[in-house]
């Protein structure tokens, strides 16, 4: 499967049979509700970028229900930070739900939700490679998120999986391929965008400058452990200036923009910022540990 290109219809077949089957979290109210999510398999052993982001996009009004796993190809997977942050990340599907409710954040440990992955999660591990599980994931959200930024670590990846999120039926898809290789919106080069909007796909570039961010080369977020990505994490949240608050700012700016909490990308860079610099992003990330703690006891 990952010789040849997945076409799109494969692509969107799978993933309809894996949300299909999988374990859902309800949401009552999705207005604003995005996952911010990449597929990994990038190779660039960055922090946890859309993590981080995660709790600026929350602070700022976006409810995020994130869709994430353990570590397969990178040094630090989202379960894998969000566990040494202290949140609970077995949370029942209703607890998450309330989590998304009360905190605006909530975090799907994806295989609590897709029961057959389970027996591949081991395989995918041994493998070490990127597989069409790093597609499907993405596609697959849980809570039925209606907005998605997604990022994919191939330049052609980007008109196929905003495609299949077309088919799959997203309000809006923001598609990013950084190209200097990350499977995020990136800070060292131009992103290729791949939008979903109003029904309609179109694709373009964005880059750093057009935001007056100042351009850092992705060595500048490189972790070798979870407790490194942790201590970067905090490191933003805490508003500590450098290139990794920066790309945090960029990607929690343009998943705000993905949750229509804001007309441009360049509006939700001005309120991820307030959102970190008044402490309301850190906020977020405590009301979330004490939240799925107490819903854990439960």
């Amino acid at each position: 499967m990952r010789v040849k290109k997945e076409t799109i219809g494969e692509i969107t077949a799978a993933a309809q049979v894996m949300r299909e089957f999988s374990t859902k979290v309800l949401v009552a109210d999705k207005t604003h509700l995005v996952d911010i999510v990449g597929t990994g398999g990038d190779g660039s052993h960055t922090f946890n970028i859309s993590t981080c982001a995660m709790f600026v996009a929350a602070a700022a009004g976006a409810k995020v229900s994130k869709h994430g796993g353990r570590s397969v190809s990178s040094k630090s997977g989202s379960a894998d930070v969000m566990e040494s942050l202290g949140v609970n990340i077995n949370l029942k599907p209703e607890a998450i739900a309330q989590c998304i409710e009360q905190v605006g954040v909530g975090f799907m440990f994806a295989p609590n939700h897709h029961p057959a992955m389970k027996n591949v999660a081991p395989v995918r591990r041994e493998m070490g490679v990127r597989t069409l599980f790093n597609l499907l994931g993405p596609l697959t959200n849980p809570a039925g998120a209606p907005n998605i930024l997604m990022g994919v670590f191939h330049p052609d990846l980007v008109g196929i999986q905003v495609r299949a999120l077309e088919r799959l039926g997203t309000e809006h898809a923001v598609v990013v391929y950084g190209k200097d290789g990350m499977d995020e919106v990136s800070l060292g080069a131009a992103t290729l965008v791949g939008e979903l909007k109003d029904g309609k796909v179109t694709e373009y570039e964005i880059h750093p400058e057009d935001f007056g961010l100042t351009m850092a080369s992705n060595r500048a977020f490189k972790v070798e452990t979870p407790e490194q990505s942790r201590a970067m994490l905090l490191g933003v949240l805490d508003n500590v200036a450098g290139p990794a608050k920066e790309i945090v700012l960029l990607n929690a700016g343009v998943a705000l923009y993905a949750a229509n909490v804001v007309d441009s990308m360049k509006d939700g860079i001005d309120q991820a910022r307030a959102a970190i610099e008044s402490g309301a992003a850190k906020a977020k990330l405590d009301a979330l540990v004490t939240v799925a703690h107490r819903l854990s006891q439960a």
